[in-house]
């Protein structure tokens, strides 16, 4: 078992010997698994399958250590080229996320099989892989979905052929390339992961129509998992998410308003876990309030908020010929204090998040952000805290943030919001393992309803039977 608390200190470890400003980007090379065309990227990645397949889970194991090593060791270089790729996230943060990916993403100890022997005989029913599996992976968490999936993929005796985020193809095609010097590393075959060097729409129907691509992973927005559930085959997809918190009257306010800007924050809230909008209960609003500001939030007036939204939004027109505003895609993960400078406002030098008192229906309620911005609402009691978050939340089953000591309220929150993840009295990062027990992950399949993927979600169930002999009791 790892110890909870080995991520952060190995974060803390590497930044008291280093400058964040000091590393360096890898000079330019050939890099192992990347493609210039998707014809290319399947045939080297069906030739490595074959050769894979026949491995058995120590060797697949070897291969993940030697994941889990170079991952530690390039975590700073991979982090600083995500933001620089991206334009999304801070380097610290996005450390800290792939140390987490490589202690805490679970290998072939999570594959089990099982066994059934009695008159007729024996029956065994073991996990085995797809084969070759078409994953679609994000700009939020690029390099850091890359190698979970892939660990979580080989683990099940898989390959996998990356169609990444176009906005993202730098970061994704080095940890591919990781991956791949991984492999080889441990003895594996060369091109058991792949990807092309420019990912589009066009790569993307390729990979996911090809008769060898046999499972598809989509991490992403609605629109790309709506198009691998349309594609006839089997398809796990990570859909989106616009996660509620709400802080009753029996919280620790102190230790509320720090998680929730603690997991707001979080690499500029790319994550879809993160806190979104919070709904307090109208006798500990003022308190909590008080207690974020503590904390590095700034509280906008009425007005400032009303001029932010100008910042943010964008009025676009919708399929029915409808305007309606939408994210303006220019500030998603930025730092806070680039989005306030935008108002004209000086901040100190520690603040981290945007904080406002907004109604119901303002549009940073209904909207996922995906900014360090975070919008309150009051309300009047724990009932309307909850129908407001159950609406707020869309219906997407993704994540639900608590804070309460009163196990009843828990209850009825749990059962009414329905989500994949619900964190109580933690930072939303917990949901994923972070500083909490549990695997993490990146693909949290809502839609398709494999919650926290792992090993297992790429396997399908194969069953072997000996009639009458091995039943020896």
């Amino acid at each position: 078992m790892i110890d909870e608390n080995k991520v952060s200190q190995l974060v803390k470890d590497v930044l008291s010997e280093m400058n964040l400003s000091d590393v360096k980007l890898p000079a330019p090379r050939k890099q192992l698994g990347v493609f210039d065309t998707m014809e290319e990227a399947l045939d080297a990645v069906n030739k490595a399958y074959t050769q894979f397949r026949k491995y058995n889970k120590e060797q697949r194991e070897n291969i993940i250590s030697e994941i889990r090593k170079l991952t530690h060791a390039e975590a700073e270089t991979m982090a600083k080229l995500a933001v620089e790729d991206t334009k999304m996230g801070n380097v610290y943060h996005k450390i800290l996320k792939h140390h987490l990916v490589a202690d805490k993403t679970p290998g072939t100890e999570d594959l089990d099989t099982r066994a059934m022997s009695g008159d007729g005989g024996l029956t065994l029913v073991e996990m085995a892989p797809y084969g070759i599996i078409g994953a679609i992976t994000p700009s939020t968490n690029p390099s850091c979905t890359v190698i979970c999936n892939s660990i979580g993929m080989l683990a099940g005796g898989n390959a996998v052929v990356f169609n990444p985020h176009p906005h993202a193809k730098r970061i994704s095609a080095y940890a591919v390339d990781l991956v791949n010097r991984a492999v080889l590393a441990a003895g594996g075959p060369e091109n058991v992961v792949v990807t092309v060097a420019n990912p589009t729409m066009d790569t993307s129907k390729m990979m996911v129509n090809h008769p060898s691509v046999k499972l598809l992973v989509a991490t992403g927005g609605p629109g790309v998992v709506k198009m691998l559930l349309s594609s006839g085959k089997k398809a796990i997809g990570a859909g989106a998410g616009n996660p509620p918190v709400i802080v009753d009257e029996t919280a620790d306010i102190r230790k509320a308003a720090k998680d929730i800007i603690d997991g707001c924050t979080f690499d500029n809230n790319l994550p879809c876990i993160a806190e979104k909008e919070v709904f307090a209960l109208k006798e500990v609003a003022d308190e909590l309030i008080h207690n974020m500001q503590k904390h590095g939030a700034y509280l906008l007036t009425p007005a400032q908020a009303k001029k932010l939204e100008d910042v943010v939004l964008v009025w676009t027109e919708n399929k029915k010929g409808e305007r309606v505003r939408t994210i303006n895609k220019d500030w998603v993960g930025r730092d806070a204090k680039k989005i306030i400078a935008q108002l004209g406002i000086d901040v100190p030098e520690d603040m981290r998040c945007i904080i406002c008192e907004t109604d119901f229906s303002h549009p940073f309620v209904q909207t996922e952000l995906m900014m360090p911005i975070l919008p309150i609402v009051r309300v009047n009691n724990f009932d309307e805290a909850v129908e407001m978050a159950v609406k707020a939340e869309h219906g997407n089953r993704h994540t639900a943030h608590l804070h309460s000591k009163n196990v009843d309220h828990m209850t009825q929150y749990a059962k009414a919001i329905e989500t994949t993840i619900f964190v109580k009295n933690a930072p939303s990062y917990a949901g994923i393992g972070f500083n909490a027990e549990g695997w993490t992950t990146f693909t949290i399949a809502g839609p398709t309803g494999e919650g926290i993927t792992s090993p297992r979600s790429f396997t399908r169930l194969r069953r072997c039977v000996l009639s009458d002999a091995l039943y020896i009791i």
